[in-house]
């Protein structure tokens, strides 16, 4: 019977998950427990390096191998990869016209209220 792949990105977010709740950087094998999945310690150790390379983690030397841990919360994350999409289209204005239509009301009074810079 053939295993199912996940997507990366479900993995990845599984990964930071761990990550996030742990109070301390954590190593493959760790982040393997934490998760409770059967996944590879290798297959774990290719997503944190990734992670790695996206500068999604941090990480530190910890005996033969390193120790993870996010270089910032998962909010964080989620506006940097808005940034990410925002910066692929060189019709900025259009983009950002297009995402603002389709915001929820309480989304777009939120919004409203961050650039008048009354919440925060």
């Amino acid at each position: 019977m053939p295993v199912e792949r996940r997507p990366s990105g479900e993995l990845e977010s599984t990964i930071l998950a761990a990550l996030w709740a742990a109070d301390a950087p954590l190593t493959a094998g760790q982040v393997q427990g934490a998760i409770g999945a059967e996944l590879a310690r290798t297959t774990v150790t290719t997503i944190l390096s990734r992670l790695h390379e996206k500068g999604t983690v941090a990480r530190t030397r910890s005996g033969r191998g390193f120790a993870y841990t996010p270089t910032e919360d998962a909010a964080g994350l989620t506006a940097r990869r808005m940034h990410s999409e925002l910066r692929k289209d060189e019709d900025r204005g259009t983009v950002l016209a297009r995402f603002v239509s389709q915001l929820s009301d309480e989304d777009e009074r939120l919004l409203r209220e961050l650039l008048d810079g009354e919440a925060g």
